[in-house]
C-alpha cells in the first residue's frame, strides 16, 4: 500500500500525470491533472485501487481529498471514476457541506452522479464528517495559511478567511488577497 509519493511531474494528459520517482514513472490517474504543472517536486498522496485484473493508482494533492475519495467509493453504485469527477469540480469543503446539510441538487450536477446516487452518498456518509474539527484546504492555501501565520495572524482569523480565496489561483495572487480581506 501506499501512502504518497514524491517526485517529479513528467507528463501531464486529460486523466492522469507520470510521477517520476527514483527512475521509475508513476501512471496516476488525478482529479484535475491541469492543477499540476510539468517538472514540479510535488508529493501525491496515493490509494492503489485493485479490481479483478485492474490495478490502478489515484493521486491527490491533499490527505482530505484521498479522504473523501475513499469515502466516496465506499458508497454503493459509485466507483473511482464518478468520485473523481466529484473531486475534479467541487472542493472538499464544499462536497462535504452538501452531504451534511443534504443538499442532493449540489451532489446531482457531477457527471454520473443522479438522483438514487446523491441520495445514497447523503445517506451513507452524513454524520461521518465532522467539518467543525478541522478546515479543509487544499496544499495552496495551506502553505498560504503558514505564512499568515508566520506574519504574526492567528489560525483562527486566517480561517476565517480561506474559504474566501479561490483555490486555482497562484500563490502570490492568493497572499495578496488574503492580506487584504484580514486587513479590512
Amino acid at each position: 500500500m501506499f501512502e504518497f509519493i514524491k517526485g517529479k511531474i513528467v507528463d501531464i494528459t486529460p486523466k492522469n500525470i507520470v510521477l517520476e520517482c527514483q527512475n521509475i514513472g508513476y501512471l496516476v490517474i488525478v482529479p484535475n491533472p491541469y492543477a499540476y504543472k510539468k517538472n514540479d517536486e510535488k508529493v501525491v498522496y496515493i490509494h492503489q485501487y485493485i479490481r479483478d485484473n485492474v490495478i490502478e493508482l489515484y493521486g491527490f494533492l491533499s490527505k482530505e481529498e484521498k479522504e473523501l475519495f475513499l469515502k466516496l467509493i465506499s458508497v454503493s453504485g459509485i466507483g473511482p471514476k464518478s468520485a473523481l469527477s466529484i473531486l475534479a469540480l467541487g472542493s472538499v469543503r464544499q462536497v462535504y457541506e452538501a452531504i451534511e446539510s443534504r443538499n442532493d441538487a449540489y451532489l446531482r450536477k457531477f457527471p454520473g452522479i443522479g438522483p438514487k446516487a446523491s441520495q445514497q452518498i447523503i445517506l451513507d456518509l452524513k454524520g461521518k464528517i465532522n467539518l467543525d474539527e478541522q478546515v479543509l484546504v487544499s496544499s495552496k492555501l495551506e502553505e498560504i495559511s503558514d505564512a499568515l501565520q508566520a506574519l504574526g495572524y492567528s489560525k483562527k482569523e486566517v480561517n476565517k478567511i480561506l474559504p474566501k480565496l479561490d483555490e486555482n489561483d497562484n500563490e502570490a495572487n492568493l497572499l495578496k488577497m488574503a492580506l487584504k480581506l484580514l486587513t479590512k
